[in-house]
């Protein structure tokens, strides 16, 4: 069963036409914008007041999609149901992208309810503590408060996954290092949609030319901002170097072109070789997390396909094992 979930695969789907107008789009919007204000306290409070206004603008949700916010534990969220026969017994601990200052479970429900179908079960999307006025340190307090929370109340450590992309694929690998670190019991699986996972001074070569969203500059100067004063080679604060020895299955998406591409397939190498089975796929020409696009892009909407080909292969390994253990 390790021989399905240990495997690279590289989606030979032609490019859509919608990904490559989209990729024109960004690389004429987004990448000028961060470029601009990905500079200073100022730079950034505009960009999270901008971010701010598209999460006052209502999504158009399918019918069959609940969104319930939830505030009653230690960390504040909300449940994303995307359909009323989901698993109540299972969950997905979603944590999502923004570079540690932007975004939030809001922004990310185009991810959060395909995954929960994909899932056949709910997800808690968490609302967690972020820069500049918070540190990675708050973040991940956060994240295991509420995997605890969880736990807390009665879903076992085998019947939940944790997700997240970009900064949330960050705090997914940080999350499930620091579960370990403690010996606590962790989850069935993990997946990481372009994760963040280098935040040291290692200086991005591949992807700044091509990626269409991200500037390896300003991407650069966030790293650096998140890592004053601490240890940027600490596996909590930059898990490429971390030691993932007996961490669950994980899966890790990447596009071909963008600029945390070589930081996942690091991850997913290093963590094969501490006996990690990893799915590690990478996309062409998809851009940085393109899942959040999959109202538009039909690459998107397949990816989540390819994400409940890999938790029918953890699930199918977690029943052999329970046999095997029988």
């Amino acid at each position: 069963m390790n021989d399905e979930l240990n495997v690279d695969i590289r989606p030979e789907y032609p490019v859509s036409w919608q990904a490559a107008a989209l990729n024109g789009v960004l690389r004429g919007t987004m990448k000028p914008m961060s470029t601009i204000l990905l500079r200073n306290t100022a730079g950034m409070a505009v960009a999270s007041r901008l971010m701010c206004l598209g999460e006052r603008v209502p999504g158009i949700l399918p019918k069959h999609v609940s969104i319930v916010a939830d505030r009653s534990g230690p960390c504040s969220g909300e449940w994303v149901r995307g359909g009323d026969d989901l698993d109540e017994g299972k969950a997905v601990l979603y944590f999502h992208g923004g570079a540690y200052f932007v975004c939030s479970p809001a922004t990310h429900r185009p991810i959060t309810w395909r995954l929960s179908m994909t899932a056949r079960r709910p997800v808690f999307s968490l609302d967690y503590r972020q820069g500049p006025v918070h540190s990675l340190a708050e973040s991940l307090s956060d994240a295991l408060d509420a995997y605890r929370c969880l736990l807390d109340r009665g879903y076992r450590p085998a019947d939940i996954i944790l997700a997240g992309d970009s900064a949330g694929g960050h705090l997914t690998l940080a999350t499930l290092l620091s579960l370990r670190d403690r010996d606590l019991p962790l989850p069935a699986a993990a997946v990481c949609l372009s994760p963040w996972t280098d935040l040291s001074t290692t200086r991005r070569r591949v992807g700044g030319w091509t990626d269409p969203m991200l500037p390896a500059g300003r991407v650069d100067w966030l790293a650096r901002r998140w890592t004053d004063g601490l240890d940027c080679r600490d596996p909590l604060v930059s898990p490429v170097y971390g030691d993932f020895t007996g961490l669950p299955p994980l899966m890790i998406v990447t596009g071909s072109t963008e600029l945390l591409r070589d930081e996942g397939r690091r991850v997913a190498l290093s963590a094969r070789q501490n006996g990690v089975p990893v799915t590690y796929e990478e996309w062409n020409r998809m851009p940085h997390v393109f899942a959040i696009l999959a109202d538009v892009l039909p690459e998107a909407r397949l990816l989540f396909r390819h994400i409940s080909r890999f938790l029918g292969a953890v699930g199918a390994r977690s029943a052999t094992s329970g046999v095997e253990a029988a």
